[in-house]
C-alpha cells in the first residue's frame, strides 16, 4: 500500500536566495522576490524505497530498507514515478483540476524548505534537522527521524539530494512569479544536500545540479502535487 503524505504549502511571496553576509554562501544565490501564486502540496518526507517499490515494482537503491529514501534514481526515473502517480489519481478521480504530481520547481522547493524562515537552515541548526557528513556515519537514514521544519516537512536538509523540476540557470535579478527554469540546459537542479557532504551544501539556499540521467546513492527526491508546468 502506498502511504504518501503531502502537506499544504500556501500561496505566498518570499525572498529566494541568500544574503551577501550568509556564511558559506555561493555566488549563484542572488536574492530575489518570488511569488508562488497557487497553493501546492509537498511530500512530508523524501520518497521511500517502500513507496518506490509499490509504484515502480523494483528497488534500485544501494542502502536497502523500506523506510530509507530511495536512491540511485535519475531525474528521468523520478519524473516517471510522478507520472505514474498522476495516472493513478486521474483514474481514481482524485486529481485536482489543473494539478499534477511532479517534482517541485526549485522555487517551490526552497519556499517549502524555508517554511517562513530566513536563515541558513529552517530551524535550530543542521544537526537537529538533517543527516550530513558530521553526523550520518557515512550512510543514509530512515526518513522523518530528525526534526521537521515549521510546516511539518522532514529531511529538507541532508539525507539525500532531491531532484527538482528545473534546469539550472543563473537567478533573475528582479521579481518573478511561479518560475520554472529555462527551456534548455544540460543540468537539472537538486537541493538539500546529503549524508555525504558538509553543512555548507545542506543550506536552504544552496543549489546543486546534475545530469538528468545520473544515478548515485546520495540522490533521491520528494513529490509535489502542484499546478501543471510545461
Amino acid at each position: 500500500i502506498l502511504k504518501l503524505e503531502l502537506l499544504r504549502c500556501p500561496a505566498f511571496a518570499f525572498i529566494m536566495g541568500s544574503p551577501a553576509d550568509e556564511m558559506d554562501r555561493s555566488n549563484d544565490e542572488t536574492q530575489h522576490l518570488v511569488t508562488i501564486s497557487k497553493p501546492f502540496w509537498m511530500g512530508k518526507t523524501e520518497v521511500t524505497q517502500g513507496q518506490w517499490q509499490a509504484v515502480m515494482g523494483n528497488n534500485p537503491s544501494g542502502f536497502k530498507c523500506n523506510d530509507l529514501p530511495v536512491e540511485r534514481v535519475s531525474w528521468d526515473d523520478a519524473v516517471s514515478f510522478c507520472k505514474k502517480l498522476t495516472e493513478r489519481a486521474k483514474a481514481a478521480g482524485t486529481l485536482p483540476a489543473g494539478y499534477e504530481y511532479r517534482l517541485p520547481t526549485e522555487a517551490e522547493w526552497e519556499y517549502a524548505c524555508r517554511a517562513g524562515s530566513t536563515g541558513s537552515f529552517a530551524g535550530t541548526g543542521v544537526d537537529d534537522l538533517g543527516w550530513y557528513s558530521s553526523n550520518s556515519d557515512r550512510k543514509i537514514h530512515a526518513v522523518g527521524t530528525k526534526q521537521a521544519n515549521a510546516w511539518g516537512l522532514y529531511d529538507m536538509h541532508g539525507n539525500v539530494w532531491e531532484w527538482c523540476q528545473d534546469r539550472y540557470e543563473v537567478y533573475p535579478e528582479g521579481a518573478v512569479t511561479d518560475p520554472t527554469g529555462p527551456a534548455t540546459g544540460a543540468n537539472r537542479v537538486c537541493r538539500g544536500g546529503c549524508w555525504l557532504i558538509g553543512a555548507k551544501g545542506c543550506r536552504a539556499a544552496y543549489r546543486g545540479r546534475g545530469q538528468p540521467g545520473s544515478r548515485n546513492n546520495f540522490m533521491g527526491f520528494r513529490v509535489a502535487l502542484a499546478p501543471k508546468v510545461r
